[in-house]
């Protein structure tokens, strides 16, 4: 046998023995990411998910994705070890880490341009962001956008928020600042979840709900609003879902990859939102004055700083938004005096 010949077969036996270690590793160690669709698994967040069980096979992990259209139960079997990762909503996703589970914050992410600014900064993989990514044995893996939120509402002339004393609001039970929110202006808040606040608001129990624009369609929020109703024209929060992890359950590595891919799931998400909202037809929008929305931009920030004080929201999250909203538009009130 020549010498080249044992050179080659030596190099193939060792690309075999690379080529068979790496098999192992991704068929050795096999995930659970329990994923919250409304929509389950036809839903537009599960078939992002799809492609990232395929992008994580590259990472070392053989992901089975697990359904829920019950968001709590999805949050309870992460808790529980019943799965390895979940994905859900920031807000139900504030309780394993604070930091990006307080981008909801009201009016704190006014554009989808903040929304992407702030996600890009999330996925920069910068030790001094990355250091609050990281909560007891949970990782955030990734964000991305399902869309602003507005108030909807059965009474469009009601533009003002000394207009919306008295009226009853469904608020998610599991998100006390939007209890506190919706009291501190005099409404009356009604807890509900998120499988049941837009049937309350189609059947008349309550007056006004939150939600993305990405409900209008998939939640039939225009049974509720017909016909006198309404669509508020401002943003009060952007929601999103978000990726976490059982840090100790995924490759050293893992978590930056995951949030590199999320981070790129931005456009293919603004499509779905996009054209979510390009259903919303324009009769349903409530202008807003300029005065009326500088007003409503204090009367937020107020609420953000007291909420902050209180533990509700992350300040080190909040001082970022500031950052991010300033950098976008200097003019903003906020950015010559800033308190977050």
């Amino acid at each position: 046998m020549s010498r080249t010949t044992t050179i080659l077969k030596t190099m193939a036996a060792a690309a075999a023995l690379v080529l068979s270690t790496n098999a192992m590793a991704v068929t050795g160690m096999k995930r659970t990411i329990c994923v919250f669709d409304i929509i389950g698994a036809n839903g537009d967040t599960y078939n992002i998910m799809k492609d990232y069980k395929t992008a994580a096979v590259q990472w070392g992990v053989d992901v089975d994705l697990k359904p829920y259209t019950d968001e709590k139960i999805a949050s309870e079997d992460l808790k529980a070890g019943q799965c390895d990762a979940a994905v859900l909503t920031g807000i139900r996703g504030r309780q394993f880490n604070s930091y990006t589970g307080s981008m909801d914050s009201i009016g704190a992410i006014p554009s989808y341009d903040a929304m992407r600014t702030v996600i890009s900064v999330i996925a920069s993989g910068n030790p001094s962001v990355n250091q609050h990514l990281v909560s007891g044995p949970y990782e955030v893996g990734g964000v991305a956008p399902l869309g602003a939120a507005y108030l909807f509402m059965k009474d469009k002339s009601i533009d003002t928020v000394p207009e919306m004393a008295g009226k009853s609001i469904a608020v998610l039970e599991y998100d006390s600042a939007q209890a506190k929110l919706a009291s501190g202006v005099g409404m009356s808040p009604v807890m509900s979840d998120i499988t049941n606040f837009s049937t309350r608001f189609n059947n008349g129990s309550v007056d006004i709900c939150f939600a993305p624009v990405m409900g209008y369609s998939a939640l039939e929020l225009y049974k509720g609003m017909a016909p006198d109703g309404g669509i508020l024209n401002y943003v009060l929060g952007q929601l999103s879902a978000q990726v976490i992890l059982r840090k100790d359950r995924f490759p050293e590595g893992y978590g930056q990859k995951s949030r590199e891919f999320m981070y790129g799931q931005f456009d293919r998400a603004m499509k779905l939102i996009d054209n979510a909202a390009s259903e919303i037809d324009d009769k349903w929008w409530i202008p807003m004055t300029e005065k009326n929305r500088i007003a409503y931009d204090e009367m937020n920030r107020q609420s953000r700083i007291a909420l902050t004080k209180e533990g509700i929201y992350n300040k080190d999250m909040m001082s970022m938004l500031l950052k991010v909203r300033c950098k976008l538009d200097g003019s903003r009130a906020e950015c010559v005096n800033p308190q977050e």
